[in-house]
């Protein structure tokens, strides 16, 4: 052979192992890309099978491309059954018109959220959907379809339902937490208010007993006023039984024993106020009384008593709710005499002052203050610093909640010179 074609003949079959090396790793390539298409497709297809919300694939035609499980379920019909018919033929007789209308809807805007329709169920009863709807494109950006995904109305009415049921129980709750919140610091009040009311108690018994000797020797003067005594007699008695100074007398503690009786009176009703769990009416009312009123409730309690010392004009006249606003006080005030427990010279500052169309009033203590950490969570439920069975980390809590019904805040800080200041901020006018 020569030389010239056994040299060709070389470069032949060095060409037919390039070729064939080249197939082997393209055959290689194809392989892996088919591996990964089906871990893909597997992939897809477990999703699919895992959605719990129903899944339509249509062409742009309408005619159905793919499904999931959970439309095969409502239908009661296989995929390969559905590949290829038109989507009416799921839905009921009336939603045709709607799909219609919403081919094209989805073309003009892309999108369309919370569509009801109604399939077709296997028991021959309609099952309604609420349908979200979206234009499908290929890597063109070309519109090859639609793509609906729907969930069971029944589920949803259910979802709502429960959602509804946890919401009224919440606000139950919260309202138990207000009540009880309530009666444990009106527990913790009740010698300080026993105190308030011995005070204007006394002073009535004490007129009543006056009166009722005045009584006896009024009934003893009268008596000998009938005919058979002289006027001399009569006078002389008057002198003995001190009638001029009975009628003198009779008229100012008539009028004492009244304002007693009315200074337990307002101290019922505040005790009313403070322990109902009725919803109170917006009135108008001196808020410099309140806030007094709340501090004699506190410090009387208290074996270490603090000086209170006031800062706010005599008269603050507000409308808003009396005994929810006298709660949060009597919550801020218990807490700063709680940290002033153990100081030698423990001082509570309140003040009091109109800002704009707000009221605030500022609670100060000069005690170990509130520790960085905790700032934060002070108005959070349960959360407490005392020892167990001295608070039960409601008391905040429930104020701050009081605060943002009326239309106002609550805000607390750390005290520059040492101690806590809270801030309660309401509407002037909350009517």
């Amino acid at each position: 052979m020569p030389e010239g074609s056994e040299t060709a003949w070389i470069e032949v079959i060095q060409k037919m192992d390039d070729v064939y090396s080249e197939l082997v790793q393209s055959q290689t390539q194809v392989e892996i890309q088919n591996a990964r298409l089906e871990e893909t497709q597997a992939f897809i297809g477990s999703v699919l099978a895992a959605m719990t919300d129903v899944l339509i694939v249509c062409d742009p035609e309408c005619r159905i491309q793919r499904v999931n499980r959970a439309l095969e379920e409502l239908t009661g019909l296989r995929e390969n059954e559905l590949v290829g018919t038109h989507l009416s033929e799921i839905f009921a007789q009336d939603c045709h018109a709607d799909i219609t209308e919403l081919k094209a809807r989805v073309r003009n805007v892309g999108q369309i959220n919370d569509c009801e329709l109604a399939l077709a169920g296997s028991d021959g009863q309609p099952a309604p959907l609420a349908m979200n709807c979206a234009i499908r494109r290929d890597h063109r950006g070309r519109i090859v379809g639609m793509v609906l995904v729907g969930r069971p109305i029944g589920e949803l009415r259910k979802a709502y339902r429960e959602l509804d049921e946890a919401h009224h129980r919440l606000t139950q709750t919260q309202q138990q937490l207000v009540v009880s919140e309530k009666m444990a610091a009106l527990g913790r009040l009740v010698a300080g208010v026993a105190h308030e009311l011995n005070n204007p108690i006394s002073f009535v018994l004490g007129n009543m007993h006056a009166l009722k000797r005045y009584a006896k020797s009024i009934g003893k003067y009268l008596a000998a006023c009938k005919p058979g005594h002289s006027p001399e007699e009569l006078e002389d008695l008057r002198k003995d039984l001190k009638i001029d100074r009975i009628l003198k007398d009779i008229g100012p503690l008539l009028e004492g024993t009244t304002e007693g009786a009315d200074r337990v009176s307002d101290i019922v009703q505040d005790l009313r106020r403070f322990s109902s769990n009725q919803e109170e009416p917006v009135e108008q009312f001196n808020l410099s009384r309140v806030v007094r009123t709340s501090a004699d409730w506190v410090i009387k309690t208290e074996r270490n008593k603090p000086q209170v010392a006031f800062d706010m004009p005599e008269r603050q006249d507000v409308f808003g709710r009396k005994g929810q606003l006298h709660q949060v006080l009597v919550n801020l005030i218990q807490n700063a005499a709680d940290a002033l427990a153990e100081c030698d010279n423990p001082l509570i500052e309140i003040r009091c002052w109109q800002e704009n169309e707000d009221v605030l009033i500022e609670v100060a203590d000069n005690g170990a203050g509130i520790p960085p950490g905790n700032i934060d969570k002070i108005f959070e439920p349960f959360f407490t610093t005392k020892p167990i069975g001295q608070g039960t980390g409601l008391g905040l809590y429930v104020s701050y909640g009081i605060a943002q019904k009326q239309g106002g805040d609550l805000t607390a800080r750390r005290r520059p010179g040492g101690g806590a200041v809270f801030t309660l901020r309401i509407p002037a006018d909350a009517r």
